[in-house]
């Protein structure tokens, strides 16, 4: 494509069905990683609340903030209407611990407590 839009000949025809096929897959992918690294950050910021007496405090809100900042950084605005943050976030509660230093977790809300915009803010 870079070959053709410097105005070089190079097929008889281009196959745009691969080419939007191609693109498509890039566009999944990148929102499968900004998805991911969303929910992360929600499974910190639980154990934080969940266990907010444990040693591992500090590093679990820092980590949260790290998987925020690379998510707003990978972010698009079409990705939007594909991120169902409440989702994301009963994912994230789902793959909580049990228990950590052998305490049970601390109750936590059921319901999603923020919004996508609000993660992504807490990036800053």
């Amino acid at each position: 494509m870079r070959r053709l839009a410097a105005g070089e000949q190079v097929n008889e025809q281009i196959d745009w069905e691969n080419v939007v096929e191609e693109i498509e897959s890039v566009g999944r992918s990148d929102l499968r990683g900004v998805k991911s690294l969303l929910m992360q950050a929600l499974r910190h910021d639980l154990k934080a609340e969940a266990w907010p007496l444990s040693r591992e405090v500090p590093h679990w809100r820092a980590e949260a903030r790290g998987f925020r900042a690379q998510a707003k950084s990978d972010f698009t605005e079409s990705m939007r209407t594909h991120i169902d943050i409440a989702d994301l976030y009963c994912i994230a509660l789902a793959g909580l611990p049990e228990a950590i230093d052998d305490l049970p977790p601390l109750p936590v809300p059921h319901e999603c407590p923020v919004t996508l915009d609000e993660m992504l803010a807490a990036a800053e």
